[in-house]
């Protein structure tokens, strides 16, 4: 969310001109139709990161502040409770519907609420604004959310992976191999994730998450055994506890014991 430096983006005015009556998203017409969720004194627009604030320095000192606060909130809200999130963030939008990082907040809350389409107009927004593609991973996972497989493929193919970050890389291949497996297609899935990276030595920041995915995707192929001894490789690398990886292999292991005793009974009768 605006605030933690893994999900900023940058922000660029929206487009001049216009009948004089308040458009949709600019701050007098949404004003009235976007009622202000109640706020916590916890939530300070200070709390947010300077880049941020900065952004929000084009904004009238008070309102700033206000639209601050409810980034903030949307922030500290999106895991426990996207919906209100969501709350903050459209309010937030009512009032400052030109700032990338407000829209931003509204694209990643509606993510995690899954409301999919409005995650892809206003991500699609931030990406037209601030020229980056920094939220094409979650971009690609909501278009597959709304049963586009296809086009979730097709964004990694038009995507030069050399010019994301690693992390961000890492997910859009996540992404699409979750993509091949939505078209029944696991073979495919598993070759997708298969790479220099995917070696159970490495501990970059994201191996947790590769290995645990590609796990996933030897289970769905068939693949048991192997699967298992990745979910453990996952389950190493997550020193984070971002993953059930631990939980996921004492499951299967669990299960592939039953089925190896189950087949010495049969064979024996």
């Amino acid at each position: 969310m605006p605030g933690s430096s893994r999900d900023r983006e940058g922000d660029r005015g929206g487009r001049g001109g216009g009948p004089s009556r308040p458009r949709k998203g600019d701050r007098d017409g949404d004003r009235q139709r976007t009622p202000a969720p109640a706020l916590d004194d916890e939530f300070v627009h200070t709390d947010l990161d300077k880049d941020v604030r900065a952004e929000l320095r084009s904004l009238p000192k008070d309102v700033a502040e206000r639209v601050g606060r409810h980034l903030v909130a949307t922030r500290e809200l999106v895991d426990s409770d996207p919906v209100t999130a969501l709350e903050h963030a459209k309010y937030a939008k009512s009032i400052a519907s030109r700032i990338a990082v407000v829209r931003e907040a509204v694209g990643l809350a509606a993510y995690h609420a899954g409301e999919w389409s409005q995650a892809l107009s206003e991500l699609r927004a931030v990406r037209r604004m601030s020229r980056t593609d920094m939220h094409l991973p979650v971009i690609a996972d909501a278009e597959r959310a709304n049963g586009r497989p296809e086009r979730a493929l097709e964004i990694l193919r038009e995507t030069d992976l050399r010019s994301l970050p690693a992390e961000v890389a890492v997910e859009l291949r996540i992404v699409a191999a979750g993509a091949r497996l939505d078209l029944g297609q696991p073979d495919a899935a598993v070759i997708a994730l298969q790479g220099p990276d995917l070696d159970p030595q490495r501990r970059d920041p994201w191996s947790g998450r590769l290995f645990y995915a590609y796990a996933d995707n030897l289970l769905a192929a068939g693949r048991s055994d192997e699967a298992l001894q990745w979910f453990l490789h996952a389950a190493e690398a997550d020193t984070e506890s971002d993953t059930d990886a631990a939980e996921r292999a004492s499951d299967l292991a669990a299960e592939l014991a039953g089925a190896e005793g189950q087949g010495t009974v049969e064979d024996r009768a």
